[in-house]
C-alpha cells in the first residue's frame, strides 16, 4: 500500500513545524521580527532553558529561523524568521483563522 502522506510532503511539513513551542516560538517571532533568546522564553511561557534551545536549534537546523550572534559582553544572540520560515506566514494565519471560526 502506497503511502501518500509521504506523498504529498505533509509529514515532511509537519515534522519541520510541529513539536514543543516551535509553532509558539514562529508565532512570537511572526510579530516581533528580531527577538534575543530572553525575549522569546517570556512570550513562550511556561518553558525550561533546555527545551526552548532545544526547539530553537531545529528550527535553526531546519532553515525556519535565523540565529544571529553578536561578538558582545555580554553575549547578544537574536532570531529572526528565514526566508523560508517567511513562506510560512500565510499558513500560520490561515490555522489561526481557522482555529477562530472552529472554536
Amino acid at each position: 500500500m502506497q503511502n501518500h502522506l509521504e506523498n504529498c510532503g505533509l509529514k515532511h511539513a509537519l515534522k519541520q513545524i510541529f513539536g514543543k513551542y516551535k509553532i509558539e516560538i514562529m508565532y512570537n517571532l511572526l510579530h516581533s521580527e528580531v527577538l534575543r533568546y530572553n525575549e522569546l522564553k517570556r512570550a513562550v511561557g511556561d518553558v525550561s532553558f533546555k527545551s526552548l534551545t532545544r526547539a530553537l536549534k531545529e528550527l535553526e537546523n531546519d532553515g525556519l529561523i535565523i540565529r544571529t550572534e553578536y561578538p558582545v559582553i555580554p553575549p547578544k544572540v537574536e532570531y529572526k524568521l528565514s526566508e523560508k520560515g517567511q513562506t510560512l506566514v500565510p499558513i500560520m494565519k490561515m490555522l489561526c483563522k481557522w482555529g477562530i471560526e472552529n472554536k
